[in-house]
């Protein structure tokens, strides 16, 4: 009966963190994605910066992060308080900032594995496609991207699994709102913080499994891309 209880209990949080994640994923793809085939097609001022800038969520703690956002979009920063008085959008404390914050967690491993992928399309094959006719666009759609689809899967499968397991730039972001912006990993908190181990037992239990199935997949790319 517990044990039912208990699972009941984390089908909630988990609902909210797949969605976090799925849409955290969605706007770092593309984001990532693009950002990946611009550094690793050309060459411009700057480009080694911008490189830095991008893999920095990757080593700053999640809690700097989280307050750089806090400074950007909270309700006292010129951004924040444009979006909620002239369009009525309010990020913080909202399940719409917990995804601004995993997404930006889990940009470097899309952009990283994304511009790996690219630099490793032959370019021949891309100058053979312009030659014979084929715009720009037609060659990222038809060439460019197929050929390094693989590589942007694995990182798009890795950046899903570190926004499942995203707490500190969430926390500070979005709070930790229990049916609001509680996600998984704040109620494992939460719940070896009340002393509840069945609960914090089955939500480890939960989240370990998708991560692990996440991390088979993102594996097998990459194997099969090597």
């Amino acid at each position: 009966m517990e044990h039912s209880s208990n699972l009941a209990t984390a089908l909630v949080p988990l609902w909210l963190t797949l969605k976090v994640a799925a849409w955290a994923t969605l706007l770092a793809f593309m984001v990532g994605l693009g950002l990946a085939f611009l550094v690793a097609r050309t060459r411009f001022i700057g480009r080694n910066l911008l490189d830095a800038v991008l893999t920095l969520p990757m080593v700053l703690p999640p809690t700097v992060l989280g307050y750089y956002l806090l400074v950007l979009i909270g309700r006292r920063s010129a951004l924040g308080n444009w979006l909620e008085q002239d369009l009525g959008i309010r990020l913080i404390f909202t399940w719409q900032g917990a995804v601004i914050a995993a997404a930006i967690v889990a940009l470097p491993l899309i952009y990283k594995s994304a511009r790996a992928a690219f630099e490793g399309v032959d370019h021949n094959l891309e100058s053979a496609a312009r030659l014979l006719g084929s715009g720009e666009v037609k060659v990222f759609l038809r060439i460019s991207l197929p050929l390094a689809m693989r590589g942007v899967l694995a990182g798009t499968m890795l950046a899903f699994a570190r926004a499942m397991g995203e707490f500190g730039a969430t926390l500070m972001v979005a709070g930790n709102i229990p049916g609001r912006t509680q996600t998984l990993s704040m109620a494992i908190y939460d719940a070896v913080q009340a002393g509840q181990d069945t609960l914090a037992n089955t939500l480890v239990i939960i989240i370990s499994i998708v991560c692990i199935v996440v991390l088979l997949v993102a594996g097998r790319l990459i194997q099969a891309r090597a």
